[in-house]
């Protein structure tokens, strides 16, 4: 076989693929209710548009290493996050208040 005809089928096979990617990523499920940046967990943040494991996983990671997010803007910290992804996020995550502290036992 020829390797212009190897070529020809290995990049048909690329084009192949990334097709089915662009569906697949087309067909994710957007969540029907804001995700709570404070308590989601990795599966409900991959719901999210152009959120995959990966940017999932740092979103928890800087949960837990920094605190609570106090606002949505605080996504932009996170690398693979930018102005544009978090316009594209906005109408699907939101952020809890704080939660107010527990009441003082009285002496």
């Amino acid at each position: 076989m020829p390797i212009r005809d190897c070529l020809r089928k290995v990049l048909a096979a690329a084009v192949a693929l990334l097709l089915l990617g662009s569906v697949t990523l087309a067909q994710k499920q957007l969540p029907a209710r804001p995700i709570d940046l404070n308590a989601a967990t990795i599966k409900e943040l991959e719901e999210l548009p152009g959120i995959g494991p990966v940017t999932a996983q740092r979103i928890i990671d800087a949960r837990q290493k920094s605190g609570r997010f106090r606002r949505v803007e605080d996504l932009l910290a996170i690398r693979g996050i930018s102005t544009k992804r978090l316009e594209a996020l906005r109408p699907y995550i939101t952020v809890s208040a704080t939660p107010p502290p527990p009441p003082k036992k009285a002496k």
